[in-house]
């Protein structure tokens, strides 16, 4: 690769990771070891990168698409972008990798003998969302879940050493909570992209039309199908997150503490907001996202 190429893939590269500062919740903050922020990045990384193709929200200039093999006049093809970057995944495993952050991932996935298996759900999910644009049932959601968002929490737990099948449990529950609160956030976001990631059938028992997503204000209606599926992200919050948190020590146990009551402060603010989502994202407070941490750091010690 010339000059020219590496620095253009390492600006490309760059441009991908200063994303992390504007993510809800620390990617890789300063209080664990640098050996595992490190690694987190370098996971954030590629989480990100395949987030950004599917959206379709990669760096301007084609530099991603160049690097993944891909033409100049076919990089607004989302599911040929998926299908290269999984082959260049893919050679994480069994050979070299062309883009920098695949290629910052490698040596991460060998120290902690990471499975390819959460990285391609992620791919996936990715897929997933440029075919499916509604979801019929719940279980539908929870298995869309299973590929876009519980993925992350394994690695997680890979990256830091403390996979058992007792904590990947709870941490699937954590991180599908999280996804649905995402969700519920984004509602009038994610109808601007022709996806409702509200069940079909839950919007029929509360008699909500798509029409009613479409209004800058919420009905009475949509407010109460907000308040059901918020209600279920909490139980799948408490189900997982304070056990999963009790489980473990050290500065590994402020993270997952973190990452819940993350999850429980966007939920108070969608609460605050009247279950109102479509005005605008309920957004939690720093305030309260601390009273959350501490409200998860003693209930894992009671537990614990």
């Amino acid at each position: 690769m010339s000059d020219t190429g590496r620095s253009a893939s390492g600006t490309t590269a760059r441009a991908t990771l200063d994303k992390a500062a504007h993510e809800n919740f620390p990617v890789a903050p300063f209080f664990l070891p640098r050996a595992w922020r490190e690694d987190l990045m370098a996971v954030y990384g590629y989480a990100r990168l395949v987030d950004d193709i599917g959206d379709g929200d990669l760096a301007p200039g084609g530099a991603d698409a160049r690097l993944l093999g891909v033409a100049p006049e076919q990089a607004g093809d989302r599911l040929l972008l998926l299908d290269a970057f999984e082959a260049d995944l893919r050679r994480v495993f069994d050979g070299v990798p062309a883009h920098p952050l695949l290629r910052a991932l490698q040596p991460v996935v060998r120290r902690h003998r990471l499975a390819p298996e959460p990285f391609l759900g992620l791919v996936e999910a990715n897929r997933q969302d440029q075919l499916v644009r509604r979801y019929e049932t719940y279980d539908d959601l929870l298995a869309y879940c299973e590929l876009s968002a519980n993925p992350v929490g394994r690695l997680v737990l890979g990256v830091t050493g403390t996979t058992t099948p007792e904590r990947v449990r709870r941490s699937d529950a954590v991180c599908t909570a999280l996804q649905i609160t995402e969700h519920l956030q984004d509602v009038a976001e994610d109808l601007a992209a022709d996806r409702i990631y509200l069940p079909a059938e839950d919007m029929k028992r509360f008699c909500v039309s798509e029409d009613d997503l479409a209004r800058p204000t919420a009905g009475a209606s949509v407010r109460a199908l907000v308040a059901y599926e918020a209600d279920r992200a909490r139980r799948l919050l408490d189900e997982g997150g304070v056990p999963l948190t009790a489980s473990v020590r050290g500065r590994l146990k402020l993270l997952l503490a973190g990452f819940t009551a993350g999850g429980h402060a966007a939920l108070d603010a969608v609460r605050a907001a009247g279950y109102d989502v479509l005005a605008g994202p309920p957004r939690p407070t720093a305030p309260n996202l601390l009273r959350q941490i501490g409200n998860v750091l003693r209930a894992a010690r009671t537990e614990g």
